[in-house]
């Protein structure tokens, strides 16, 4: 793919590579252009028929100490919960095990615009979003 953004290439390839983990009672791997038979059932049993992938550890894809990701997880785990907005634990890993797997929420029934804003103000690069068609999809930040 090729996008327009002030994200480095390597990193855009990455996002693209990357397995999006949903964990939990109904466990699915996204991933960017796969429609997600496991994702539509999540949809169908939350009521949703969105959802964004989003994370608020290593901004800006700058690798931070894990303790430091946990407080960010925390706070947007806090404020997806203040939103009243139903999430499912997740983590973002890259095949080549080269990067250490990001902490994640799949976060039903979010706008689009809401998952965009919340991954600004915690800095990040990128989201998952999957629409209806449960086919997840990289939206570029910057």
């Amino acid at each position: 793919m090729q996008f327009n953004s002030a994200i480095d290439p390597d990193t855009l390839r990455a996002y693209e590579e990357t397995h999006y983990r949903v964990l939990g009672d109904a466990p699915a791997t996204l991933r960017i252009g796969h429609a997600n038979p496991e994702l539509a059932k999540l949809h169908r049993a939350f009521d949703v028929d969105c959802s964004a992938f989003v994370t608020a550890a290593n901004p800006f894809s700058t690798l931070t100490r894990a303790t430091d990701n946990a407080v960010r997880q925390a706070a947007l785990a806090e404020q997806l919960g203040g939103m009243g907005l139903r999430f499912i634990e997740g983590i973002g890993e890259h095949p080549s095990g080269t990067w250490p797997g990001e902490p994640s929420f799949l976060v039903l029934g979010i706008t689009l615009s809401d998952a965009k804003q919340l991954s600004m103000q915690y800095r990040q690069n990128a989201i998952v979003w999957c629409d209806s068609d449960t086919v997840p999809q990289l939206i570029l930040l910057r």
